[in-house]
């Protein structure tokens, strides 16, 4: 009798575990969870990572749009990306008088679909080593692949490397970058 009833319970610890997997399958992302039933705007504001992200988002009026139907790729930059930038940038690029300047460079972030990295590292290769990215905003990024990195190319010639990939959102996917993309201006 002992026997059977320790059966169910291993039964039942084998299903928590699987489930517990299932939830950690999503990375975390400045030390917060991602559930892929919240959209990238509800996940984003919670990312210690991302507060600058967030507060530029809101200044260009994108939350109702980052928060839609989608489905949306964001290249989304750490806050050390965003202080990669010459002195004064993101406290320029925040004033009112500034929107369309900074909408342009946040929608330099954007793809209008959900892009996987195996489905971009795909791309990429079925491409010679090279695709290019079309952004929402109109940027043409060159995705490249090398050892077990992707990186994008902006229009400027700058660099960022995904550091994060694949974090799922209701509403697409969230690929974390180490510097902001810029469009060329």
């Amino acid at each position: 009798m002992f026997k059977i009833a320790l059966r169910p319970l291993a039964i039942t610890a084998a299903l928590l575990a699987g489930t517990v997997a299932a939830y950690a399958a999503n990375p975390l992302v400045g030390g917060a969870e991602m559930p892929e039933t919240k959209n990238i705007v509800e996940n984003a504001v919670n990312s210690k990572d991302h507060t600058t992200l967030v507060a530029a988002v809101k200044a260009a009026g994108l939350v109702e749009t980052l928060s839609g139907a989608g489905p949306f790729t964001v290249f989304a930059p750490t806050n050390e990306a965003f202080a990669k930038l010459p002195a004064g940038t993101v406290d320029n690029l925040l004033k009112p008088e500034n929107k369309d300047q900074l909408t342009k460079v946040l929608t330099c972030h954007v793809v209008g679909k959900a892009v996987m990295s195996d489905a971009l590292v795909k791309m990429i290769a079925d491409d010679g080593g090279e695709h290019d990215v079309p952004t929402v905003g109109g940027c043409v990024l060159k995705a490249k692949a090398a050892d077990g990195k992707v990186t994008l190319t902006d229009e400027n010639g700058g660099v960022s490397t995904v550091t994060i990939a694949d974090v799922k959102q209701s509403n697409g996917v969230i690929h974390v970058v180490d510097a902001v993309i810029l469009p060329k201006m």
